[in-house]
């Protein structure tokens, strides 16, 4: 979900692949797979590409917080869906520390 927002929002600035990839400091490849979610994105990557695309990282991760309209069905254990749930599982505890840096960072500079 978070690669198909952060295709999205790079074809609305009619940026290239290879222009984000070279700005963020990655192959092309590597930024190719995380767009088709073959490769999962650290927070570190995130920022970066939210930063080029001049957006928030809330505005690429906004995806996460919407309802799927198609329901996920249970593989069994080890499948795709359950590495997807993983997957987004870990992107939350990233987001929520993220959040705590910002907000020690902001009490510090007060």
């Amino acid at each position: 979900m978070l690669g198909s927002r952060i295709k999205v929002l790079r074809n609305a600035k009619n940026f290239t692949q290879e222009q984000i990839a070279d700005k963020i400091g990655i192959s092309r490849q590597k930024y190719a797979r995380i767009e088709n979610g073959v490769n999962s994105i650290t927070l570190d990557t995130l920022s970066k590409v939210a930063e080029v695309l001049d957006v928030t990282v809330g505005d690429i991760t906004r995806v996460l917080d919407e309802t799927p309209a198609v329901a996920y069905r249970v593989e069994e254990e080890g499948g795709s869906s359950k590495k997807i749930f993983d997957m987004l599982d870990l992107f939350y505890a990233n987001k929520h520390m993220f959040e705590k840096l910002q907000q020690r960072d902001m009490e510090t500079q007060d």
